[in-house]
């Protein structure tokens, strides 16, 4: 890929506002005097993992739900809106980035959240891609290191080289996670894309319940302490 072609991965978009100061200030604290493309990544991967607990009753159907900017106010995100952030962050360090997204089957998941979706399928998964050493690498940011452990899966590892997707079984070498299909990768969120996926899958109903009730409900809600589906 010429340099060219890796502009648009480097520069700002609706969704990803890599020239917010407040991201940028993140970013270049997180990576401190590293000046190693790849190391850099890794150190943004784990900055975003970690310090940004996931939250699937986050707000979903707006862009400015994806600013890097609102998830970092908010210190809270699903796997899109993190995603998203680290995207971001990897922009404002020069490092051609993008969003993926995937539909996957989750094995391990919380009574409420199941009952909130009404199926153990999640549309439009999303993680994030950078470009380093000439290719695309696949890094998923969406569960901090303590749900994990509360969920008994290992938490993903990146090293900046290596895809880092969920795996397919837990420690306990139960099904944790089926990727069903693939759809592709962006500049930037698709959000209308991932609504009308959502109401394809969950009904239009209940997400437009979502959005209505969003605030008064969802908003209150704290996944880490949801019964746990074994």
């Amino acid at each position: 890929m010429v340099d060219s072609d890796l502009k648009l991965y480097l520069a700002p978009s609706r969704c990803i506002d890599s020239d917010d100061p407040l991201v940028v200030d993140f970013a270049h604290s997180a990576i401190g005097s590293e000046a190693d493309s790849v190391k850099k990544s890794v150190k943004l991967f784990y900055a975003v993992r970690d310090s940004i607990y996931y939250d699937p009753y986050s707000p979903f159907y707006k862009p400015e739900h994806y600013h890097g900017k609102f998830v970092l106010q908010r210190g809270r995100g699903f796997c899109v809106s993190k995603a998203s952030l680290l995207c971001a962050l990897a922009r404002a360090c020069n490092i051609p980035s993008r969003v993926g997204f995937a539909t996957v089957k989750n094995h391990i998941a919380t009574k409420q959240l199941l009952e909130t979706l009404g199926t153990n399928v999640f549309a439009y998964h999303g993680f994030t891609e950078f470009y380093l050493n000439d290719k695309w690498v696949k890094a998923t940011p969406a569960f901090n290191k303590e749900l994990c452990i509360l969920h008994k899966v290992s938490p993903i590892e990146f090293n900046g080289v290596d895809d880092a997707i969920f795996p397919e079984y837990n420690s306990e070498n139960k099904l944790y996670m089926e990727y069903l299909d693939y759809h592709g990768s962006f500049y930037d969120v698709p959000v209308e894309t991932i609504i009308t996926a959502w109401k394809e899958c969950y009904g239009s109903e209940r997400v437009e319940l979502w959005i209505t009730l969003f605030e008064q409900n969802f908003a209150n809600r704290k996944f880490e302490g949801e019964e746990i589906v074994k």
